[in-house]
């Protein structure tokens, strides 16, 4: 049996200006094979990801979050 260690992920957000912006960009990294959950601060312009960093890396989350029309970044807070 093999244990999955999750990542907390936090991202900078950059374009979004509204809250149907922040449920498009959950949906799409949601969708994300290893994302346990996704959640958008739309005040703060932060994406915090909770993913198994074997199967989701940091570039697929900014990769998704691109796809959705928006920009982001990692962030160390």
């Amino acid at each position: 049996m093999t244990t999955t260690t999750t990542t907390h992920t936090v991202l900078r957000a950059e374009g979004f200006s509204c809250p149907s912006c922040v449920a498009k960009i959950e949906k799409r990294v949601g969708r994300l094979e290893g994302v346990g959950n996704v959640e958008v601060r739309f005040a703060s312009a932060r994406i915090e990801v909770d993913h198994d960093a074997e199967r989701v890396s940091v570039d697929d989350l900014v990769t998704a979050v691109a796809k959705a029309g928006y920009k982001a970044t990692p962030t160390a807070f």
